[in-house]
């Protein structure tokens, strides 16, 4: 994982997978630093990945007092539990269909759970943060937010795109990336993470800009791109034409035995 620091109170935690056909797809945790530190997601579930490597980093997990979890997928919630054992007066906060959703797996234990809804804010050690619910998303659970002290705003999967290469996938600014790959990325996730976007009535779903619009957040921290200082109005502009974008058709069973035939494995590492 790469660590990069936006501004002088929040830690991105940069990982990335390679996804087969579409990029190098960014996967990114952050730290909000203060006087109650708020961490939100908790990585890739996937083995050997670093994530409380990174984090130890950047902050001793003891002093974590609010784990935000922007909604339950696998892709945000790698070592949640190990997470809550590690920072013991951390409360997690999450919505009650979040909640449902992660008790199919393993019960979260409820007297540590703080239930937000996108509108409320929450005072973190006197950091305002209000929830919103994002434009786009792939979870009915997804709830992002606005720290109104640090002009940031976390916008879970909306506005991700993949990146064509791994360096780029966690790089420190999305302006790194090229212009056209980032356009053409951002609509491409759109269709992959919210294909329900092609079947909205257009005025309605364009309200839904509207908390982002009056946020106006200095940077977006997505879980899916390079951090974005100063992008807003494009970003909003971008995801307004979302509902009009080709529409995603992942492979099919011939295209999979066309990848397989030409797959090359990596090579073992030798043993020791």
């Amino acid at each position: 994982m790469e660590i990069n620091r936006i501004g002088r109170d929040v830690s991105v935690l940069s990982d990335q997978l390679e996804v087969p056909g579409i990029g190098f797809l960014p996967v990114n945790a952050f730290v909000l630093h203060g006087a109650e530190p708020v961490v939100v997601d908790t990585g890739l579930s996937l083995p050997g990945r670093g994530y409380l490597d990174a984090l130890g980093a950047v902050i001793d997990p003891a002093d974590v007092r609010w784990i935000w979890l922007t909604h339950p997928d696998r892709d945000h919630t790698g070592a949640l539990f190990e997470l809550l054992e590690l920072a013991p007066r951390a409360r997690l906060i999450t919505t009650y269909l979040a909640m449902g959703i992660m008790s199919t797996e393993r019960p979260l234990p409820v007297e540590r759970v703080y239930l937000l809804n996108p509108g409320q804010t929450l005072d973190a050690g006197g950091r305002t943060l209000t929830a919103f619910r994002p434009p786009l998303f792939d979870s009915p659970a997804t709830v992002g937010f606005f720290d109104h002290s640090s002009g940031v705003c976390v916008s879970s999967d909306c506005f991700g795109a993949p990146m064509p290469t791994a360096e780029l996938a966690t790089c420190d600014d999305v302006a790194n990336a090229p212009a056209d790959a980032l356009h053409a990325g951002q609509l491409l996730w759109a269709a992959v993470d919210s294909p329900w976007v092609h079947n909205v009535d257009h005025d309605r779903y364009l309200a839904t800009l509207a908390p982002l619009r009056t946020f106006d957040p200095a940077v977006i921290l997505s879980t899916h791109l390079p951090p974005a200082p100063g992008r807003t109005a494009e970003f909003l502009d971008r995801v307004a034409t979302a509902p009009d974008a080709d529409p995603w058709v992942g492979p099919d069973q011939a295209a999979l035995e066309q990848m397989l035939a030409t797959f090359e494995p990596p090579e073992p590492h030798p043993v020791s």
